[in-house]
């Protein structure tokens, strides 16, 4: 193994993590605006859309991202393995979003046809742009410090993008065209795209594969898979991550069902009369005159501002306690927060906002560690069979994560038709049944808690503790010096 233990600069870890920055205005707009996409801009019916974004994400888990994963960790170029994936994908990806979220106009039928292709086309590049992206951190450096470092800027720039997305978006999408979503959304997606593809370019010319296997570590697929198969933690982590991002997608997807349908109109416009009058005082009029985008854009500031400061204690915390063992307290501190919005009535708007920037902050402890603990657990694969395969084992994580966010995106779709509710096919102005509430207000509150439960009850089994990353790290430095 070439390469050591490196210390990165803030200029290249800047660079990385503008990467997911632009995967993830793809990412936060799947997960936020999906399910109310379907249903109330592109007008599918809500079982329509539950189907695609379910069958679709399952093909592209299963299907999808092994299949990227394989031939990334073989893919051999004068860039690496993982930087020309980033490069070749940077303006397909920009594409298939804008297409994902046109509204041609077809008759129902061919709307159907179409969001399946369109959506099956973007999480397809998708894989192959941000599997690659996520292995790249696995070899950027073999300095687990380094890499809790690197999570931390990484991360941050997620908070960017979902601060603009859960934030901003649904405004800019009514301002820009004039009250017509689907036009309005269309110009958004058109610049988030040039926007994106610009980023990862960026990514592309500031980062450096440093942790290169050598000829006696190279394995055919088979093997990968043997090993992939007996590794513990790794079975952990996929489950792991596939239950965060059922909830997360679930959850997030659900809010804007819960501001429209379940909380009081006039409590949330009183709540947030002094924040937006200060913004419109200072000549910052974002927020428009739609109550409920203004106070869903700052219900979901709070949790990202306070998500971003959560994360600034990540690394430290890591350092000191482990990867494993922050996470699994922030997952579980930051799910009694979630689990609190079932005993709020409708008007109870400040006890709303303040379980929102708890769980965010509690939560954005341990959002760097997920990933970073997935290329720990590469590390152990080598540990144990003296062969790397970083790209197979992270492919595997996004398995779980397109696993999880179609889970958590179908049961949006599902459990709110379940509770009656009437897509805009059915009438755009159509009253929703007192029912939708209810179903609303369980879709961000019990059901997202049960998957981060679960999980963190499956990582007290992970064995790779603060202990043994030392000493993998130790061991591994010490076989490449050889």
């Amino acid at each position: 193994m070439k390469n050591i233990s490196s210390k990165i600069s803030v200029f290249e870890k800047v660079g990385y993590s503008l990467g997911d920055l632009a995967a993830n205005l793809v990412f936060q707009t799947l997960v936020t605006y999906l399910a109310y996409f379907y249903t109330d801009i592109y007008g599918l019916k809500a079982e329509d859309a539950s189907l695609i974004t379910l069958s679709v994400g399952l093909v592209a888990g299963f299907g999808f991202n092994p299949l990227i994963g394989a031939l990334a960790d073989r893919t051999l170029s004068k860039w690496g393995k993982f930087r020309p994936w980033i490069l070749f994908t940077a303006i397909p990806l920009g594409i298939a979003a804008l297409l994902a979220f046109s509204t041609p106009d077809f008759d129902y039928k061919g709307k159907v046809i179409y969001a399946a292709i369109t959506y099956s086309i973007l999480l397809l590049l998708y894989a192959a742009n941000n599997l690659p992206y996520s292995a790249l951190s696995g070899v950027i450096t073999g300095d687990m410090g380094e890499r809790n470092s690197i999570s931390s800027y990484r991360f941050v720039a997620v908070m960017f993008a979902q601060f603009f997305v859960q934030v901003f978006m649904l405004p800019i999408i009514l301002s820009v065209g004039n009250g017509d979503k689907a036009a309005g959304i269309e110009v958004v997606m058109t610049w988030l795209a040039v926007i994106g593809t610009l980023m990862l370019l960026i990514t592309f010319f500031t980062t450096k594969e440093r942790v290169v296997p050598t000829e006696a570590q190279k394995s055919d697929l088979k093997s990968d898979l043997k090993d992939l198969f007996k590794n513990k933690p790794w079975l952990i982590m996929l489950s792991v991550t596939t239950l965060v991002f059922i909830t997360l997608a679930m959850k997030g997807g659900a809010y804007v069902y819960y501001f429209n349908n379940y909380v009081d109109e006039k409590a949330l416009a009183s709540f947030i009369a002094p924040i937006t009058v200060f913004f419109n005082s200072i000549g910052m009029n974002f927020f428009g005159e739609d109550v409920k985008s203004a106070g869903f854009g700052l219900f979901n500031a709070g949790g990202i501002i306070m998500m971003i400061i959560g994360i600034t204690f990540s690394k430290n915390l890591a350092d000191k306690y482990g990867k494993r063992d922050v996470f699994m307290a922030s997952l579980f501190v930051s799910t009694l927060f979630i689990l609190m919005f079932m005993f709020y009535p409708p008007e109870s708007v400040s006890m709303m906002f303040l379980s929102q920037i708890l769980h965010g902050f509690f939560y954005g402890i341990g959002t760097p560690l997920l990933w970073a603990m997935i290329a720990d657990v590469a590390d152990y694969s080598e540990w144990k069979n003296k062969r790397r395969a970083t790209a197979i084992i992270f492919s595997a994580m996004m398995v779980g994560l397109k696993v999880g966010l179609s889970i958590g995106s179908a049961l949006v779709a599902w459990v709110i038709s379940q509770y009656g509710y009437i897509s805009i096919e059915s009438g755009v102005h159509m009253t929703q049944p007192e029912s939708v509430a209810e179903g609303a207000k369980l879709l961000v509150s019990v059901f997202p808690a049960i998957p981060f439960l679960l999980a963190c009850g499956l990582l007290a089994f992970y064995s790779i503790n603060k202990k043994m990353e030392v000493q993998i790290e130790h061991d591994l430095a010490e076989r490449r010096n050889k």
